[in-house]
């Protein structure tokens, strides 16, 4: 039976090889061919399936494409010359790393962007397509709270988390609520993985910082609640 291939084959030991080579040249020339036949290739790989594989969709480019190569001019201008395989982490899981943060925050910048620069027409569905037919005509639906809930919270997360790794947990579960129409699971464990593999968190701290999100969540939703001010009751 055939070994199974593992998802990172593009990006392999002797890439990491490559890159140190790549580092510790100083013949331009040289490092522009490894570059170009050894590390461009796993860098655009790298790129795409972490874009893909947690559907960050916000964008300020036409095509998918672009957003790839603009990543792989970012690690080859700012973050290739700063991995040293000495302090022991491995250049997939490294280099992964720094996409998926880059990522996280590109991500939050465009959603917010988006937003602000939303028409009236997109802002008045906030509210829901059957506002009409309640009876408090303005009160809104679960998924426009969430939509809103999700854009407050965004914009005051440096205030709600001062430590770096909580700020970027902070910025994963939000990711996860603005993308969540994609998604194909909404099982716990399944959903803590995912934010593990994006932010390389522990459990403790992503708790910590969900149950902070989740307590936020909760004042808000049932203060609105009690005004009659959303639709849905709370579980």
């Amino acid at each position: 039976m055939a070994r199974k291939k593992s998802k990172a084959n593009y990006f392999t030991k002797e890439t990491e090889e490559y890159i140190v080579k790549y580092n510790n040249s100083t013949d331009q020339d040289y490092r522009n061919k490894i570059f170009t036949d050894h590390i461009y290739f796993p860098f655009y790989k790298l790129a795409e399936n972490i874009i893909h594989t947690f559907k960050f969709y916000y964008t300020d480019v036409d095509v998918i494409e672009d957003l790839k190569h603009e990543i792989v001019t970012v690690l080859l201008e700012e973050k290739i010359m700063k991995f040293n395989p000495e302090n022991g982490a491995k250049a997939y899981s490294y280099f992964g790393t720094i996409v998926k943060r880059w990522l996280i925050n590109y991500n939050n910048k465009n959603f917010k962007r988006l937003k602000q620069i939303s028409s009236l027409t997109e802002t008045d569905s906030f509210y829901g397509e059957n506002s009409e037919e309640l009876d408090n005509p303005d009160a809104i639906t679960l998924k426009a709270f969430i939509d809103r809930w999700v854009i407050e919270t965004d914009d005051k997360l440096e205030i709600m988390f001062d430590k770096e790794n909580e700020l970027s947990i902070a910025d994963a579960v939000l990711t996860i609520f603005k993308n969540r129409n994609d998604l194909l699971i909404f099982k716990k464990k399944a959903l803590y993985i995912y934010i593990r593999e994006m932010t390389n968190c522990s459990t403790p701290y992503l708790t910590k910082v969900i149950n902070v999100l989740k307590e936020d969540f909760q004042e808000k939703y049932l203060h609105m609640y009690d005004l009659g001010l959303i639709n849905t009751k709370p579980l």
